[in-house]
């Protein structure tokens, strides 16, 4: 395989799969806390909350990419102050395309936990919470376990969707070749010059690969923990 793809596409791969790994991971614990937010909690502004979450599904991609520039540019105030303080900078780096990625599967992640929080009886916390356990023991030993399925399913929609992500990324970090051009990038690059066909075709079954294997790793996983808890 090293042979069959060209160093420009091992990199878009390569930079693919960083960018997908980072915006999953970050997201991860986010998405757990505002899916448990929604899910369980009754608040002020809760529906604003969940409408805000689900609005990168709503908006073009596009429309995304550009709020992130104004947002988190070098020339805008957030941009300026997180490269100030902390170094970071988004704007037209890999990082920004992480962003971008995390955001856009934000929504995924948040719907699938959800689901899975929804699913559990709340009497079974109740009755670890009169036997004396602590809120975060109970939602450790208890809640935790019984979401896994639901977190490890957004966590793999997270990642697919990230892999997949395009609009929102080449809007906020360009398509730079070896910094921010990821697989979806590399494929709209390849297919805007002449023979370029043959290497879009390849970067295409790489992610349709991808997208299998991690989906055949989350069935597996998934199905073990159930089997874990039905066992306990």
């Amino acid at each position: 395989m090293t042979d069959w793809l060209g160093p420009q596409e091992w990199i878009a791969v390569a930079l693919s799969l960083k960018v997908s790994l980072w915006a999953t991971v970050l997201s991860l614990p986010l998405a757990v806390l505002t899916a448990w937010a929604l899910a369980r909690k009754r608040f002020p502004g809760r529906q604003l909350l969940n409408a805000l979450v689900h609005l990168p599904l709503i908006l073009p991609p596009v429309v995304t990419g550009y709020l992130l520039l104004l947002s988190f540019g070098r020339r805008a105030p957030l941009g300026r102050f997180l490269e100030d303080t902390f170094g970071l900078v988004f704007a037209f780096r890999w990082t920004g395309a992480a962003l971008a990625a995390a955001i856009m599967a934000f929504p995924l992640m948040v719907r699938a936990i959800r689901l899975a929080f929804e699913a559990v009886d709340p009497k079974l916390e109740q009755a670890a919470s009169t036997l004396g356990a602590s809120r975060p023991w109970v939602f450790a030993t208890v809640t935790l376990p019984l979401i896994a399925p639901g977190i490890i399913a957004g966590a793999v929609l997270g990642f697919a969707k990230a892999m997949g992500e395009f609009g929102a990324t080449i809007t906020f970090v360009a398509n730079i070749p070896g910094q921010t051009q990821t697989l979806p990038s590399a494929v709209y690059a390849f297919l805007q010059v002449p023979g370029g066909e043959n290497s879009a075709l390849r970067l295409v079954l790489v992610s349709v690969t991808i997208a299998i294997t991690a989906l055949l790793l989350s069935e597996l996983i998934a199905s073990r923990v159930a089997k874990r808890i039905r066992g306990s």
